[in-house]
């Protein structure tokens, strides 16, 4: 029996991170995820962890990968200014393949925008925030227990493929209190990364097993000496220009995330058997939208929920099973259309799919999904293929 405590998605990410054996953060203050480095100043040192505040979100980024080129699992909490302030950094991670996690609470912007209000507008950011072609893994919690398991399976994978894993919070889930059961110490499955098992004098850095295509990681300071750098580079980690190299280093980049797909799908598919209308949400948006499919089903309309927990790679497959037999699609989320365009690259034109946005800092209402998806079952039968 696990421990039941009533506790907020901020709180369940730090339980989370500890349970995976976070041993490092380093960060800046920045709401909404604030209390993720409040708790863990306190908490991390008491298991022989260490935290720092940092000058700044690129610091608090560069500090992280230090650390976890150091041998500890490392994190950073932030939210949308200080995501963008750490892109060139998770970059030179996903390159280096340093793991790491990165929460992001997500408010409304651009800019400074409103800190205290909750939106969905770094979705794009979170694949494609950095430069170059470089591989993306995401989570986005629905509910504040999930955000303890999300934040666990964001450490494992991170560890186990040598990347950056960004957890995609919102300012709802982030703050809102729930009840949560957590697992019994020692009870979470937990992930260490690939070590190497020959003498340092033969280690290659960058060389994968035969038949992998993670290479194992040896800790800085353990008698491994090895070069680490943000420029293209060769499997001894010195830079190279090199075309077949490059070539080969950033598709292998690319193909560790991509081969394990389907491993690293996760989603909820809600009354999808006979819908004619098929819901796309995720995060706090998904509770509004499963009540909408409440809604339309009381008055007589079929609909069903895809909720996609794994954004990124998006669950392209799983989506269009779950949307066969459907005569429509509509993506509810607190953006202007970020995971639309997605949703319509994999349904390819065979359904319509149409939008319900919102960017006023306010939670999206089951009413507004429910509207949306009537005008969206009338728009598909009058032809229409977008609204």
């Amino acid at each position: 029996m696990g421990r039941v405590r009533l506790m907020q998605g901020n709180e369940a990410c730090v339980e989370g991170a500890l349970a995976a054996n976070l041993r490092f953060f380093a960060g800046y203050p920045i709401t909404p995820s604030s209390e993720i480095a409040d708790i863990l100043a306190r908490r991390l040192p008491q298991v022989g962890g260490a935290f720092i505040q940092m000058e700044d979100e690129i610091a608090s980024m560069a500090a992280v990968i230090g650390a976890s080129l150091g041998g500890l699992k490392a994190m950073t909490a932030t939210s949308g200014p200080g995501f963008s302030l750490k892109q060139e950094n998770i970059g030179y991670a996903a390159i280096t393949e340093v793991p790491c996690v990165v929460v992001n609470v997500q408010r409304v912007g651009p800019s400074t925008g409103m800190p205290t209000h909750p939106a969905q507008g770094d979705v794009m950011q979170a694949r494609w925030g950095t430069h170059g072609d470089h591989p993306a893994v995401a989570f986005c919690p629905s509910w504040v227990e999930e955000a303890f398991h999300l934040t666990v399976r964001a450490f494992n994978v991170a560890e186990e493929l040598r990347t950056p894993v960004i957890l995609l919070m919102d300012e709802v889930v982030a703050h809102m209190r729930e009840r949560v059961e957590l697992p019994d110490p020692g009870a979470v499955q937990v992930v260490d990364r690939p070590r190497p098992t020959c003498p340092p004098a033969d280690y290659v850095p960058y060389r994968p097993p035969a038949g992998g295509d993670v290479p194992p990681m040896a800790d800085f300071g353990r008698g491994f000496r090895y070069h680490v750098t943000g420029l293209c580079h060769d499997e001894t980690g010195g830079p190279t220009g090199d075309p077949q190299v490059v070539e080969a280093l950033t598709r292998r980049l690319h193909d560790k995330v991509e081969r394990r797909r389907e491993k690293l799908w996760a989603w909820e598919a809600t009354a999808v058997e006979d819908a004619e209308v098929v819901l796309v949400a995720y995060g706090v948006v998904a509770r509004s939208a499963l009540a909408a499919v409440r809604l339309l089903r009381d008055s007589g309309v079929k609909a069903g929920l895809f909720r996609p927990v794994t954004i990124w790679p998006f669950p392209g497959p799983p989506l269009c099973a779950a949307a066969a037999r459907a005569r429509a699609l509509v993506v509810a989320e607190m953006n202007l259309g970020q995971l639309r365009g997605e949703v319509e690259r994999w349904v390819g034109g065979a359904k319509p799919v149409f939008g319900s946005n919102q960017v006023s800092g306010e939670l999206m209402s089951p009413g507004t999904i429910a509207g949306a998806a009537r005008s969206a079952l009338a728009a598909a039968a009058g032809g229409e293929g977008r609204c």
